[in-house]
């Protein structure tokens, strides 16, 4: 492995500032809202907690539409350097991911994505003669669709010569989905006492990717290591362990009449994440499971401390519901019905005005001042 060394990685040191970038994230909404008069031009309203939320909404009478942009991020160069040492596309893999990261970011407002569309910029056409690689991301991509319930509308490939390089492929998309009736729509009116579940991830699914490659960078055998803790897998294979879609749960949610009050995407922030919502709680987290094999790995080859590593990587949860004390184990029975591992993990407290998310279990505390969305 590699040697250990006094000073701790971050995901500041792979080049990645969350301040920098949830600046100007809020500056854009800032502005945004001064648009916002302009829809009812179309018939349509901004419901008022719209901003901030994972997904965009706007208002009819009788529904509301959705609407995500969302990008990849770096993980595709992963799968670039694992190809040219072993030859094995995971372009499928990859396809998968970004879909997952727009559709999932959809869902968490209770809307079901009714099309996606893609994304790829490339440096050089020349990028798409690669028939195996680009054949498994044109297949991969509509597998997710068909994971999603999601038609695959269109996309846009423009070449970018100067801005990405020429072997690369910058991927992204955006969905647009419904929430009908309106009474479906996941608002956000979380309470003290509700509790929180949890629907496990896959691993890094596509958050703390360019960490990821710089831990690659340290290792002797780079993707190649293996990475232990009683799983087969070399570092590289575990990285690009396709997203999971949790579009299947909120649907499952929906049609048992379980009511979510809130749910969160857990991607970039980690596990700070689960204080996304604008109201003040105290989130509770009694029961952590272990971290997957893949996750110790990073930690100790990093080697990155215990906190840095909730607060840039899932950790293995993907996803989060809030819901009533009466209806934690209904949908716990949803997301399993729906194929997915998923358990009860703590419980929402209200201190006054305080937000923090609390890991008792493993002496853990992030106050609110440390996710600045909106």
């Amino acid at each position: 492995m590699v040697a250990s060394s006094d000073m701790s990685l971050s995901y500041e040191s792979s080049g990645v500032r969350y301040d920098q970038l949830d600046a100007f994230k809020r500056a854009c909404q800032r502005a945004a809202r001064t648009t916002t008069g302009l829809l009812a031009e179309h018939g349509y309203s901004e419901p008022a907690t719209a901003r901030g939320e994972s997904a965009y909404l706007i208002e009819a009478a009788d529904h509301f539409l959705a609407h995500v942009e969302e990008g990849l991020g770096t993980k595709n160069r992963v799968a670039d350097a694992v190809q040219a040492k072993t030859g094995q596309c995971f372009y499928r893999a990859i396809a998968i991911d970004t879909v997952a990261t727009i559709v999932n970011d959809l869902v968490t407002c209770g809307a079901l994505p009714i099309s996606v569309a893609m994304h790829a910029a490339v440096g050089d056409s020349g990028w798409f003669s690669d028939a195996t690689r680009m054949q498994a991301l044109v297949d991969g991509w509509a597998e997710g669709c068909q994971l999603a319930g999601a038609v695959w509308g269109g996309g846009e490939t423009p070449t970018l010569k100067g801005i990405v390089h020429a072997d690369g492929i910058v991927l992204a998309g955006s969905a647009m989905g419904k929430i009908s009736p309106k009474s479906l729509r996941i608002t956000g009116d979380v309470q003290a006492g509700d509790r929180i579940i949890f629907l496990a991830s896959s691993g890094v699914q596509t958050n703390g990717l360019s960490l990821c490659r710089l831990i690659a960078d340290q290792l002797p055998e780079g993707y190649q290591t293996p990475i232990g803790f009683g799983d087969p897998r070399s570092y590289g294979e575990a990285l690009l362990a396709p997203s999971v879609i949790y579009v299947a749960f909120v649907r499952e949610c929906q049609r048992r009449g379980v009511k979510l009050n809130y749910v969160s995407h857990v991607t970039g922030h980690g596990w700070r994440k689960l204080m996304r919502l604008d109201e003040p709680f105290v989130y509770e987290i009694e029961h952590v499971r272990p971290a997957p094999p893949l996750f110790q790995f990073i930690e100790k080859a990093g080697p990155i401390s215990r906190r840095e590593m909730y607060a840039t990587f899932n950790q293995g949860i993907g996803f989060a519901a809030y819901v009533a004390p009466e209806l934690a184990e209904a949908t716990v029975a949803a997301a399993q019905a729906a194929g997915y591992d998923a358990w009860i993990a703590g419980q929402v407290r209200k201190e006054g005005d305080r937000k923090a998310v609390v890991i008792p279990p493993l002496d853990l505390t992030f106050e609110g001042d440390t996710l600045q969305l909106r």
